[in-house]
């Protein structure tokens, strides 16, 4: 298993030894985005209600910044998720498909 940052895709080391342990106010290397936030968390899912598969978690505003949930825990993956930039060539394709019909 790998380790990944939300916002710019890049794979991050942690010293494993029972578990990733991130603290609230730790950042990436690579792109300096809050690690300890919602979107890096393994129960994070925007299609729910709350965005978490905790009930029992508190509402969080802001899901890229740094929380105290204490049911936080990094995710981890066996590849990394598509970055900005992927999205931003896929929109740019379908610019293009659309821009004849103005």
């Amino acid at each position: 298993m790998a380790y990944y940052c939300y916002k710019c895709s890049n794979q991050l080391e942690f010293a494993v030894k029972g578990g990733v342990v991130v603290g609230r106010l730790d950042t990436c290397d690579h792109c300096g985005a809050n690690l300890h936030c919602c979107k890096n968390c393994y129960f994070y899912d925007p299609s729910l209600h709350n965005e978490c598969r905790e009930s029992y978690t508190d509402f969080i505003r802001d899901r890229e910044a740094p929380n105290f949930c204490s049911s936080y825990r990094f995710k981890d993956s066996d590849e990394a998720p598509a970055s900005g930039a992927d999205m931003g060539s896929a929109k740019a394709k379908l610019e293009d498909l659309f821009k004849n019909l103005k």
